[in-house]
């Protein structure tokens, strides 16, 4: 067991490319659907895409931000755990939509 002292100081981390990192989403567990019915969490939705808060981005990442809510699919993805959190490292391009504050316009929804 390595103590506190010894153990290596956090080194800040750059994302390359075109590559972006988001937080794991927490695990949804049981859920509702809108009509009331109880959805238990081992029930398999297909092709369901899932919202992650952006961490860092990459240089040639071109319209998203660090603070952004982006929209992926589970399936495109990379984990990685860094100081002990889990985050996952996604493309620009497998990033299917983006909701922020910054962002005027858009098709007139809201999370």
């Amino acid at each position: 067991m390595v103590s506190d002292a010894k153990r290596s100081p956090k080194q800040p981390i750059t994302m390359l490319s075109d590559r972006v990192l988001v937080q794991i989403p927490q695990a949804e567990g049981e859920r509702r659907s809108r009509g009331g019915i109880l959805i238990p969490a081992t029930a398999q939705m297909s092709k369901r895409l899932a919202w992650a808060e952006v961490v860092a981005v990459g240089p040639h990442v071109r319209t998203i931000k660090a603070g952004d809510n982006v929209l992926f699919s589970p399936e495109d993805r990379y984990e990685v755990e860094v100081q002990g959190e889990d985050y996952l490292i996604l493309r620009e391009r497998d990033i299917h939509a983006v909701a922020s504050d910054r962002i005027d316009g858009g098709t007139g929804l809201y999370l």
